[in-house]
């Protein structure tokens, strides 16, 4: 749902970022379009800024990858017939997910339905979420990072459990990341933007981050100070936000879904450009330069869009939540139980 804060609401965005590039080309399109943009006029504010207020999702890329399979070589996008048959499964899934009761015969899991989870609405037409360079893939990692430590739970809900360190910055309900935070997963995908004069704010669905992202050409703060989102200082170039933001915390997360992946460094420098493109499509591009990451900067792109009715709705995950507890007691109890049984066994055996 999009909520527009002109007028006395304005201030709110100076209490609430994210750093954008140019637009995205086409690079941004979907298969089935929104209303014809040919008589579209980009609005502005009161104040004279381009207008990108209002609650945009990255949901029609969920399922989209990061890194484009290797047998797609350097086609950026599905051919027609794919998108056809992606629309279908896309229509398949909408079928499946409004059935009341479960099959017959189906195994009983510990998640919520799947009808619970957001879907794409329409195919991404993108092979891939990186687009430059042209094969979509990250950059090889520098010697140095590829020995960097990734917390056990980066990449799934599973992590040793030794300590609540063995878990990632996202399982703890901390942060992930800026572009963690604004690439299309299960759920949550909201970003939504409030502006006033001289600020921009994005608020993010999950894990609850405001960004206020200052335009009036202040340098960044000290190095010295720094932060898991960094430092943002926004610009406009024509109709483009341009956000950079730099002094970044290292080794916190990492270019992947929920800020998973291989940790990024202290060096860090996000340039992002939020264009918009219709009344319902925001253009989201990220440049990712870590020169003590990746060997060479990298770009990833695609389309934020407005859904009729979509809100931001409260995450409410904090550090020390009931599932925090839960993992690192039954953890114990399971050690616990073993070392039990072990001792057992060594008892019995010396009889």
């Amino acid at each position: 749902m999009q909520h527009k804060f002109p007028g006395s609401l304005a201030a709110l965005a100076a209490v609430s970022g994210i750093f954008a590039l140019a637009p995205p080309p086409a690079v941004a399109q979907n298969a089935k379009t929104e209303p014809s943009t040919a008589n579209w006029t980009q609005p502005k504010t009161p104040w004279g800024d381009p207008d990108l207020q209002g609650t945009w999702t990255s949901d029609d890329c969920i399922g989209a990858p990061l890194n484009r399979p290797a047998n797609l070589g350097d086609r950026l996008y599905y051919t027609e017939q794919e998108l056809a048959q992606r629309d279908k499964q896309i229509e398949r899934q909408r079928e499946n997910d409004s059935e009341e009761y479960v099959t017959a015969n189906q195994r009983v899991g510990t998640g919520p339905p799947a009808s619970w989870a957001e879907r794409a609405r329409r195919p991404c037409r993108q092979t891939s979420l990186v687009v430059d360079p042209p094969n979509g893939r990250t950059p090889d990692l520098l010697p140095e990072a590829r020995t960097r430590p990734i917390p056990e739970g980066a990449g799934n809900n599973n992590p040793k459990a030794d300590s609540w360190e063995d878990f990632s910055y996202y399982i703890r309900c901390i942060t992930r990341g800026v572009t963690g935070s604004v690439l299309p997963v299960i759920y949550g995908n909201g970003q939504q933007i409030v502006q006033a004069p001289g600020y921009v704010t994005i608020f993010q669905e999950m894990v609850h981050e405001a960004r206020v992202i200052p335009l009036d050409g202040r340098p960044h703060a000290s190095d010295r100070i720094r932060s898991y989102m960094g430092d943002p200082r926004g610009h406009w170039e024509g109709k483009t936000l341009v956000v950079e933001t730099t002094n970044f915390l290292g080794n916190k997360t990492g270019i992947g879904l929920n800020g998973g992946g291989t940790p990024t460094s202290d060096a860090l420098r996000l340039v992002e450009r939020y264009t918009r493109a219709g009344p319902n499509e925001l253009r989201y591009e990220v440049t990712v330069d870590d020169p003590k990451t990746y060997v060479k900067p990298f770009k990833i792109a695609f389309p934020l869009t407005e859904e009729p009715g979509y809100q931001n709705f409260e995450y409410a995950c904090h550090e020390g939540n009931y599932a925090m507890f839960d993992s690192l007691s039954g953890a114990r109890a399971e050690e616990k139980k073993a070392a039990a049984e072990a001792a057992k066994k060594s008892q019995n055996s010396s009889h």
